[in-house]
């Protein structure tokens, strides 16, 4: 159907949507992604096709909620765009060309830019049977042939973006020692295999180690780039002037509201993190247990057979430490991390309870759920908290506020790389320094990893908090709409059946409005 030069309907968006999918991927020349630079240019090239496509298709008649399909396949395509014209990972990148990963994320889809070459290996019981041995082979075979690549591609000269890569790299080949480790004598195909791409890893970091010390350029986007990825990607209703003055406010407010948390709680004993095996495998579990029955007992959530067991099943072994930063909130109370679980019921419910939308089905590209993902868990604990949930404990509420200082704290170290005021190294001791009792640690492994993660993927940093205030703004108008009608587990049911797609996309389907702040980002 064609009306004042538009043409076709849903139905034409849902078999775009199917062939962009396809087109986005990179080509496979002998079973290895193709990232030279004529495959990029062409693949640049042929963008514009799509994109015409796209704009050939009128939604403005269509239910918002088809609107919105509409916007996440335009913020895809602007994604893939913005690889071309700034981001270029596969040039400046050479953590991009990581492909084995031992642990499970929490996300949707894997955080950051990566080559489509993926190795999941926690996806995988051991032993291995011949089945599963066989498609781990056919990712680890490609190692040599992608990493002699990527020597070619790389021409950045961002220097923190190398620096930190080498460290990722010495992870892969980790990952593929224990890999090793873990095979049986019959799979001894593998086994060499894996060596292969071991020695190729190795090699690989250590070129990239001897070129990082050359590199003298910064790794930021600039804050020009970082508007337009933010309105146009990300789908964030702020500009990167905006998202400082929100997470200095944010900061403020946690350091704040922690002393007086801690003021109040002044007489009470001081929380003492865990001790012993015995004691995390007798409170870990009784956490989620309590956790689950406080979301039931109160009317917060719909509680669906599995979600409990999926939480359960994310605890972890006791360790003795050293501990990271999440491990000393983990330690003095278990159930305040429970909250932001809710992203194991995000990737329980895309099974379970899949949106309606095709569109919405698989995860979004360029991690554009995170202000969803990362925002709405983020949220959670503070609304968690001010639901009672840790009335009984108080010296448990001041764990939510030390936990928004790091976030808040961080996110500003995300702003100012990509500004380039700060190197990698700046925005880790500020984290560092502005994250309450000293529990984010320069000589630990986690706070140059989260840095390396938000140079790497724009917008990331800043989305835990920025998807949190878009979720309060949502609640509240939720709650005027509906006055008496209003229940808390119906609004999430909603929220859930949105899926996950940028907050502020969840906002305007919901309340079927386009508030000033969503015309900016939507007209």
């Amino acid at each position: 159907m064609t009306v004042g030069g538009k043409t076709g309907g849903y139905e034409a968006l849902v078999a775009l949507f199917r062939d962009w999918r396809e087109f986005q991927k990179p080509r496979l020349v002998d079973g290895v992604p193709d990232y030279t630079a004529p495959a990029v240019a062409r693949q640049r090239r042929e963008l514009e096709t799509y994109r015409r496509r796209l704009e050939a298709i009128d939604p403005s008649a269509w239910p918002i909620s088809q609107q919105v399909d509409h916007r996440i396949v335009r913020a895809e395509m602007n994604g893939l765009d913005f690889d071309h014209r700034v981001l270029q990972p596969w040039a400046g990148n050479p953590a991009f060309y990581v492909t084995v990963f031992n642990e499970e994320s929490d996300q949707p889809a894997r955080e950051g830019p990566f080559a489509e070459a993926a190795v999941e290996l926690w996806s995988y019981s051991f032993p291995l049977d011949p089945t599963s041995a066989g498609r781990i082979d056919a990712g680890i075979r490609i190692i040599p042939n992608l990493l002699a690549q990527a020597r070619t591609n790389l021409t950045g000269n961002g220097r923190d973006l190398w620096t930190q890569a080498v460290r990722a790299l010495r992870q892969q080949s980790a990952d593929l020692a224990e890999l090793a480790s873990r095979l049986t004598e019959s799979q001894s195909t593998l086994a060499e295999n894996v060596g292969r791409a071991r020695e190729a890893t190795n090699g690989f970091a250590a070129w990239v180690e001897s070129r990082a010390a050359g590199k003298t350029g910064s790794s930021g986007v600039g804050v020009e780039n970082y508007d337009w990825y933010l309105k146009h990607v990300q789908l964030v209703p702020y500009t990167w002037r905006d998202e400082v003055t929100i997470m200095e406010r944010e900061l403020a407010r946690a350091h704040a509201l922690l002393a007086m948390e801690e003021l109040r709680n002044a007489k009470l004993p001081s929380l003492e993190p865990i001790a012993s095996a015995e004691e995390f495998r007798r409170r870990f579990p009784a956490a989620v247990t309590q956790y689950m029955a406080y979301l039931k007992d109160h009317g917060i959530l719909r509680v669906r057979p599995w979600m409990e067991g999926a939480l359960a099943a994310r605890v972890g072994t006791f360790s003795s430490g050293p501990r990271e930063f999440f491990s000393e909130v983990d330690y003095r109370d278990p159930e305040v991390m429970r909250t932001h679980g809710y992203h194991w019921f995000d990737k329980g419910l895309m099974v379970f309870e899949p949106p309606a939308s095709p569109i919405r089905r698989t995860a979004l590209l360029y991690n554009i759920f995170n202000s969803r993902t990362e925002g709405h868990a983020t949220g959670w604990e503070e609304l968690m908290l001010q639901a009672g949930m840790f009335d009984d404990r108080p010296r448990a509420r001041e764990l939510v506020y030390v936990l928004l200082a790091e976030r808040a704290a961080r996110a500003l170290g995300d702003l100012k790389m990509h500004s380039n005021e700060q190197s990698l190294e700046q925005a880790s001791a500020f984290a560092c320094a502005n994250t309450p009792r000293g529990w984010l640690r320069m000589d630990g492994n986690l706070v140059r990893s989260e840095q390396h993660l938000y140079l790497q993927q724009p917008g990331y940093g800043t989305s835990y908090i920025i998807g949190k205030i878009e979720i309060e703004k949502l609640l509240s108008r939720r709650r005027e709409q509906l006055g008496e009608r209003f229940h808390m587990a119906e609004f999430m049911d909603e929220v859930n059946a949105a899926g996950l797609i940028p907050a502020a996309l969840v906002r305007w389907e919901l309340t079927g409005e386009k508030s000033e702040d969503l015309k900016k980002l939507l007209d």
